[in-house]
């Protein structure tokens, strides 16, 4: 057990590209605009959301809760902690300054119950997560839909509806640090607008929470 919660599996980070494309060998997925997080789950009621540079949250327990009430020995997922609106759209700015209703939306599986499954195409981690998502009681816990081969039809949604982006992964790859990851940002996103200067201006931190925010900006 003290193995598992002292492990760290470095998070995949997707490269930006210029513009959508379709592919039958890839996925497309809906870029949420909230805090990157891996979900590490142990049977004994502890849970941890560490941030892709492997720093630890130290708020959202009301969340972390739900996660550890998950029906599991021991899982690692991957994912983004997010505010929604009315509307199920990121609110990035509900998120920051903690307004709102957190939620983690799940997109990998690396590992449950004592078995890695990191070597597993993607399609199918996503199957198995998918199953155990479906077994969750709490709204706050989601599991990440993807759209097969169509990303340029899902990208001008998503420009249509002002969300952030989207995120194309090729779908028999492993969760490697070679794995191709893919993003495509809408550049008319209206919550970005100011976000660099905010950070820019940002000094000295409050908290860990912000810390950790910081490192990962």
């Amino acid at each position: 057990m003290q193995a598992f919660r002292h492990s760290h599996y470095p998070a995949r980070h997707p490269r930006r590209v210029p513009a959508a494309f379709d592919d039958p060998a890839w996925v497309f997925e809906l870029k949420h605009d909230g805090f990157r997080a891996l979900a590490y789950i142990a049977d004994d009621g502890w849970c941890d959301l560490v941030s892709r540079r492997n720093n630890v949250y130290k708020s959202f327990g009301p969340l972390r809760e739900a996660l550890t009430a998950l029906p599991v020995m021991n899982a690692i997922m991957d994912g983004e902690i997010v505010c929604l609106d009315s509307k199920g759209r990121s609110q990035f700015y509900e998120l920051l300054h903690r307004r709102g209703q957190p939620a983690f939306y799940a997109f990998d599986l690396l590992w449950l119950n004592g078995r890695d499954l990191r070597d597993l195409p993607l399609v199918e981690r996503k199957k198995r997560l998918r199953k155990l998502i479906e077994k969750s009681e709490s709204p706050s816990i989601m599991y990440a839909q993807h759209v097969r081969g169509k990303g340029t039809a899902l990208y001008k949604e998503i420009c249509r509806r002002d969300l952030e982006g989207i995120v194309a992964k090729r779908k028999d790859a492993p969760y490697t640090s070679t794995a191709q990851w893919l993003k495509v940002m809408n550049p008319r996103y209206t919550q970005h607008d100011g976000r660099h200067e905010m950070f820019t201006k940002f000094r000295g931190p409050r908290t860990k929470d912000a810390q950790a925010l910081r490192k990962d900006a």
